[in-house]
């Protein structure tokens, strides 16, 4: 992709200053004293040991940003002037000399001194390495030796061969330098991982979306020619078209391209290449012709205003915001049975503060996420974020009014029947089986090894009715320890729509601990439907737990056993009178549970 194209206009700068600095006899000065074209034989001038800045030609780089260059000494008495220039310095170029082997050594003057002096200096700069007298011919292979480095150090933009002496690329070093001040790769791409950055994945996600037009999952020539038209000014020939679906294809040869179109998984991969290749400035201008900023965020009128909600009302995705995201999924599902595996779909929610800990969601066997995992996990977001919700949504190609992508749901003490998202809040004493419910609930296996819930935690699925509606439940598991924290706060089961007590159904400790819990809960004034579990009915129950939970849980069925090990809890509220009306409201919600076992 970009081949034909013209070359994007960055925004307004009043100039930059690229700092050259390296050991001495590398080239610095020379460097710096041929980059500007002649029409002088290639022969290399008398040049002092430290020039006076330099301003190069405003028009002697396509982007017509203008550049001072400023050369530094690299004699100790001179270290505290390097250091001031180096930190005030927008780009940075490193000089290497192919006559001076020992700062070619990946554990020597490059890395150990030159780049970590840097890094102590805490100069944030992109830094450009010039490996100088290339004329000079070494057995190195620069690759080999330069990717490494790469990987280690973040704010290395690139590397380039010059000779001041033939005079040939040393213009280029200088062009590099600006691309990595106005075109910087960190925000687009780690390559450690050798992957898109998330907020770069999602914004191609939605560029992609946008320029879909009959939304296939493919781009075909036509589309893809649309695409560079907006952001080149031309389209790209059809030998340059097929060039880059081939290049792709046998990058991945499974997937990029399907019927001689490109995938949104081609397309991805393609921007990967070609900013690994020292490219990034193809990428930029498709972002910012599309409208997205410095920061790689959509600029249009993107954002949710304030939503005006109470504490019991709580917000959802609408139908038409899921069908997006449907199509998002269906983008990275090659196979086409509702699975992918492909780390991007995780890289999407990676922005999500609630989400650094993902919740537990529905995979397949393979530990494929699904798409009902997919959704969970977005109606988990919208839910404790919606504004950032809508943002990324936003920033993935969602093409309606921002307000259209959520919705407020009625108060739940008034009307619970408008809900597609319920939140269920999990109690429940230290092993009694909290986790593992959790675990079954989205299909996980369960383990033998206890692990104690410190912070809470969620797990989320989309529960299937006998009469076909669907609906997601969110499981909040509470920590004993932060049980007493949590109900001292008034509010504290506003957004509670189902509280579950776990116990032990083998111990006795458990099942008091549950009963104290629900007398607790009982307690906050709220109205709540509640449900009392018994974990571990594989084990021998204690004798009296059932008829001792069943006394103190008023309009609340008996308690529902279960075998996490084996079975898969489904719960949903469901609105029924009860036999023994609770002291708040004579029509309290119970809760219907299926379990297959």
């Amino acid at each position: 992709m970009g081949g034909g194209m013209s070359a994007p206009k960055p925004g307004p700068m009043i100039g930059l200053r690229i700092v050259v600095a390296g050991d001495h006899g590398t080239g610095k000065s020379s460097l710096i004293s041929t980059a500007i074209p002649a029409n002088d034989p290639p022969v290399l001038p008398e040049v002092p040991s430290v020039l006076a800045p330099i301003r190069l030609p405003d028009d002697m780089f396509p982007y017509c940003v203008p550049i001072t260059v400023i050369d530094t000494s690299s004699s100790l008495q001179h270290r505290d002037e390097l250091a001031e220039e180096l930190k005030t310095a927008d780009a940075i170029v490193v000089t290497c000399s192919y006559d001076q082997l020992a700062t070619l050594d990946l554990d020597h003057r490059l890395c150990t001194f030159w780049l970590k002096y840097l890094q102590d200096l805490q100069v944030k700069a992109p830094v450009v390495v010039a490996f100088c007298k290339s004329d000079i011919k070494q057995p190195i292979h620069l690759p080999k030796l330069m990717l490494p480095i790469l990987q280690r150090y973040p704010q290395l933009e690139n590397y380039l061969e010059c000779s001041a002496k033939l005079r040939t690329l040393t213009p280029d070093i200088f062009l590099y330098a600006q691309k990595a001040v106005l075109f910087p790769t960190p925000p687009l791409y780690d390559r450690e991982t050798k992957t898109l950055k998330p907020r770069c994945l999602r914004a191609l996600i939605g560029v992609f979306t946008l320029f879909d037009s009959d939304k296939d999952g493919c781009l075909s020539d036509k589309e893809f020619n649309d695409l560079q038209a907006k952001c080149f000014g031309t389209p790209m020939e059809d030998i340059k078209v097929q060039c880059v679906k081939s290049c792709v294809e046998k990058i991945m040869p499974e997937g990029a391209v399907i019927d001689n179109k490109l995938t949104l998984r081609g397309f991805l991969t393609n921007h990967a290449e070609l900013i690994e290749h020292h490219h990034p400035e193809i990428t930029w201008t498709i972002l910012k012709k599309n409208e997205y900023d410095n920061e790689i965020k959509f600029c249009c009128d993107r954002l949710l205003p304030p939503i005006k909600r109470t504490l019991d009302q709580s917000v959802e995705l609408t139908t038409e915001a899921l069908e997006h995201l449907r199509r998002v999924f269906s983008l990275f599902d090659i196979r086409g049975d509702g699975a992918s595996n492909a780390r991007e779909l995780e890289d999407l929610f990676s922005t999500q503060p609630s989400l650094d800990e993902a919740p537990s969601v529905e995979v397949n066997v393979l530990g494929e996420l699904s798409v009902t995992g997919f959704l969970s996990k977005w109606a988990l977001m919208a839910l404790l974020n919606p504004v950032l919700t809508v943002e990324i949504l936003k920033d993935m190609g969602y093409a309606g009014n921002p307000t259209s992508a959520v919705k407020v749901t009625q108060r739940r003490r008034v009307d619970r029947s408008d809900r597609n998202v319920f939140q269920c809040f999990v109690f429940g004493a230290k092993e009694a089986g909290k986790s593992s419910l959790m675990h079954a609930f989205v299909g996980r296996p369960f383990s033998q090894d206890y692990t104690p819930t410190i912070e809470e935690r969620y797990a989320v699925n989309i529960v299937d009715f006998p009469d076909g509606r669907r609906k997601t439940l969110i499981l909040r598991e509470i920590p004993e320890d932060a049980t007493r924290k949590l109900l001292t706060h008034k509010d504290a089961l506003a957004a509670c729509d189902i509280a579950v007590f776990v116990y032990d159904s083998a111990s006795a400790t458990s099942s008091a601990k549950a009963t104290e819990l629900l007398v607790q809960v009982e307690s906050t004034g709220y109205v709540v439907p509640c449900l009392i579990v018994a974990a571990k009915c594989d084990l021998v129950p204690f004798a009296t737990t059932i008829q001792d939970t069943t006394r103190v849980s008023m309009g609340i069925e008996v308690p529902i056993p279960i075998i996490a090990l084996v079975g898969l809890a489904y719960a949903a509220t469901r609105d029924k009178p009860c036999d023994h009306p609770g002291p708040h409201d004579d029509t309290r919600p119970t809760v219907l549970i299926w379990l297959d076992i």
